[in-house]
């Protein structure tokens, strides 16, 4: 695979944005006491995993910073995510650029 690193900024509009619909979610661990472990939280802001989940990446189960997005014709882009910064790697150079416009949105 002919790839190379790139490097963004994501900014806090982008990791934040609201939603457009009513989104629940579980409750994460340690965040309830034991009376209230069948409640759900409604999210009044996007998830980052939402955004990336909705342009197609899938979310690694081993670490959830880590997402992958394959093509029909066998490339692939992977990114990490840190706070708010991104590594992007792959050899589909379409996938990165769609990405970069949506990060600048």
């Amino acid at each position: 695979m002919n790839t190379n690193l790139q490097q963004f900024d994501v900014k806090n509009a982008f990791l934040h944005g609201d939603l457009e619909e009513e989104v629940y979610m579980e409750i994460p661990s340690g965040f309830y006491s034991h009376n209230e472990k069948n409640k759900v939280c409604i999210l009044k802001k996007a998830l980052f995993a939402q955004v990336m989940i909705s342009l197609g990446y899938k979310q690694s189960q081993g670490d959830h910073t880590f997402f992958i997005k394959h093509s029909p014709n066998g490339k692939l882009t992977i990114l990490l995510v840190y706070v708010n910064d991104m590594i992007v790697s792959g050899d589909n150079e379409i996938h990165k650029l769609t990405l970069k416009e949506k990060l600048a949105t």
